[in-house]
C-alpha cells in the first residue's frame, strides 16, 4: 500500500498510483470496473479488483466504500459545457479523493487538466456520444486507413498530457499495435486483451440487463434476482392489502393492549 497526500492534504493510503499504473505498462495486467456507490466500490474492493471509475458527482461514495483504490472520477461530457467548467469539477472531484479524472473531450481540453497536473484519463475509438461521427455504434479501426488515423489521435493526447486512456471498442489486433508502442496506459473497454487495463462496466459484470452489449459478458445474474424482488414487493402488497381490507392484519401479535382493570377505568372516565 502507498502512502499519499491527496488533494485535501489527508494523508491516504492507495493500493496504485498514477507513477505505478505507467511503470506496469506492458509488465502486468490489470482489471478495472465501475463503482458509483459505496456498495459498488466495496464489492469491487472485496472481490480483489485493481481500479474503479465512476461519476465525479459520487466520488465521495465511492471513496467510502474503497478508501484505498486507484479511483477516475469521470467529468460527464453534457454536464461541464466549458473548460472552466470541467477544471472546476475536476478539482473538486481531486479534493474529494480522487487519484485520475476522465474526460471524453478533445486534447484542448486534455492539456488544460494536465497543465495542473491531473492525471488525465482521455476516450479514444468508440465515443457513444459522438457516435453520430463515426456512422453509428460499431467497432473503430476496421481499415488501415481508420487505424492510422486513430493511432495519430492516441499521439495527439499523448502530446496534450493524458497519461491513460479508455479504449473503446477498437479492432483487437489494432488496439495491440498501439498499445505496444503509445506511452498512455491503455484500459480496453471491448478492445480485445491487448491493452494495459482490462475494463467492463459493473452493471455488465453482474448481469443486471437481460442481454449484455456485444462486447461484454455477464458473470452473474443479478438482472433476475432483481426481476424476482419485483414480483416479491408485488406479491408482499397485494397480501397485505388483502388481510388488512378483510380484519386478519393487525392481529394480536402486531397489537399493543391496555389491562383490562386500567381499560374499564379509561371507560369509565369516558362516560
Amino acid at each position: 500500500m502507498k502512502r499519499i497526500y491527496d488533494w485535501d492534504a489527508r494523508q491516504q493510503g492507495r493500493n496504485y498510483t498514477a507513477a505505478d499504473l505507467r511503470a506496469l505498462k506492458g509488465v502486468r495486467k490489470l482489471v478495472q470496473t465501475t463503482a458509483n456507490s459505496t456498495e459498488e466500490a466495496a464489492a469491487a474492493r472485496d472481490a480483489g479488483l485493481d481500479l474503479v471509475m465512476g461519476n465525479a458527482h459520487n466520488t465521495a461514495a465511492v471513496r467510502a466504500g474503497a478508501p484505498d483504490m486507484f479511483f477516475t472520477a469521470a467529468v460527464a461530457l453534457p454536464d461541464f459545457p466549458t473548460e472552466g467548467d470541467v477544471l472546476r469539477a475536476a478539482f473538486r472531484a481531486m479534493k474529494d479523493g480522487a487519484d485520475s479524472v476522465y474526460t471524453a473531450r478533445g486534447p484542448h481540453v486534455v492539456e488544460v487538466l494536465a497543465r495542473e497536473d491531473i492525471p488525465v484519463m482521455c476516450h479514444l475509438g468508440l465515443v457513444p456520444r459522438k457516435s453520430t461521427w463515426n456512422g453509428g455504434l460499431r467497432a473503430i479501426g476496421k481499415t488501415a486507413g481508420e487505424a492510422f488515423e486513430l493511432w495519430q489521435a492516441f499521439r495527439r493526447m499523448e502530446d496534450a498530457g493524458a497519461f491513460s486512456v479508455e479504449a473503446e471498442v477498437i479492432c483487437a489486433r489494432v488496439m495491440t499495435e498501439i498499445s505496444r508502442r503509445t506511452t498512455l496506459v491503455t484500459s480496453s473497454l471491448g478492445s480485445g486483451s491487448g491493452s494495459d487495463i482490462i475494463y467492463l462496466f459493473q452493471n455488465d459484470i453482474c448481469g443486471e440487463q437481460p442481454e449484455s452489449p456485444r462486447h461484454a459478458r455477464a458473470f452473474g445474474n443479478l438482472h433476475a434476482l432483481q426481476e424476482r424482488m419485483k414480483a416479491e414487493r408485488r406479491a408482499a402488497l397485494e397480501a397485505f392489502a388483502k388481510e388488512a381490507r378483510g380484519g386478519t392484519f393487525p392481529g394480536v401479535d402486531e397489537t399493543a393492549d391496555i389491562d383490562d382493570v386500567e381499560y374499564e377505568r379509561f371507560r369509565e372516565r369516558l362516560a
